[in-house]
């Protein structure tokens, strides 16, 4: 009786199943898959954002493909991605583990560290720009001459000063995760090394580092990924110059979509850009190992 009673318990829950499934399978489909379909559609046409769709076979991307301005996008693109991993990862490792201490003022600490990931990307720039003035900026009000440089007039110092904003507004949130990680760490490892010696920074490279392994990897996939799509922040801050330093692919393709009114070519780059992140994604989940799920207790 409990047998049949059990299985009849397991096809229920067999029936319920593409029930529950079905709403987030719906959502991804429509917001998701349908406008991916579409945009790769509309690669394969001209259009100017307003008349008729007309299909131009591989016209658009023969175009786009030619375009002498797309490996320096793709160049500076890389390079955005490069330069805010380096910045990023290992200040936001340091933070989420001074933050995963018990202590309250480190609580404090993480909230007030949170604030710059509420603001929004476009409001941040514009702080920044008013900030950053050399004739009505900080450094004019306060007599500092460092920070009264031409930062966005100067290319190597637009795309510094792009990079230095970009961490200052995403470190918070890998912080947090690294925070949480941190804090799944047996204490038993630490209390072990303690006893054979080992001081916290044999212990930060010995036992914390190779326990956020997988933590590293989600953290550089979310970072690499999303910094294919910054817009926003860029636009506002430097639309893409000087002389087109921080001109990345997203950036680009706006120009050329909203601005030229070549939403085919734009389409083409938008295609372009999800293969990247698929393909980078792809990459970093490899180099993750087999079996990325395992858990941090692997070392215990």
């Amino acid at each position: 009786m409990s047998t049949s009673t059990g299985h009849q318990r397991r096809r229920d829950r067999h029936g319920i199943l593409p029930w529950l499934v079905a709403p987030a399978l719906f959502f991804f489909v429509g917001f998701a898959v349908i406008p991916v379909v579409g945009v790769v559609a509309l690669s394969f046409t001209t259009w100017d954002g307003i008349g008729a769709i007309h299909p131009s076979g591989l016209t658009t991307w023969r175009t786009v493909l030619s375009d002498p301005g797309l490996p320096h996008a793709v160049w500076v693109t890389f390079l955005v991605m490069v330069a805010s991993w380096a910045v990023q990862t290992p200040l936001s490792i340091l933070l989420g583990v001074f933050l995963a201490g018990h202590q309250r003022y480190r609580g404090v600490l993480a909230v007030v560290y949170f604030i710059p990931l509420l603001f929004s990307s476009a409001a941040i720039a514009i702080a920044y720009k008013a900030l950053l003035d050399p004739n009505f900026g900080l450094g004019a009000g306060l007599g500092f001459d460092f920070l009264s440089q031409d930062w966005l007039g100067r290319p190597g110092l637009a795309f510094s000063l792009v990079i230095f904003v970009v961490s200052w507004q995403f470190i918070p949130f890998h912080s947090l995760i690294y925070q949480g990680s941190v804090r799944q760490i047996p204490q038993s490892m630490y209390e072990a090394a303690q006893m054979d010696g080992a001081g916290r920074v044999r212990q930060f490279f010995s036992i914390t580092l190779p326990q956020l392994k997988y933590t590293i990897i989600t953290s550089s996939t979310l970072m690499v990924v999303g910094s294919l799509t910054f817009f926003d922040l860029i636009f506002v801050l430097t639309e893409g110059g000087p002389a087109d330093a921080t001109r990345v692919l997203a950036l680009d393709m706006y120009k050329r979509g909203f601005q030229a009114g070549l939403m085919g070519p734009a389409a083409a780059i938008a295609v372009i850009l999800v293969l990247v992140g698929l393909a980078l994604a792809l990459v970093l989940r490899r180099l993750g190992g087999d079996d990325a799920s395992q858990s941090q207790f692997e070392g215990a």
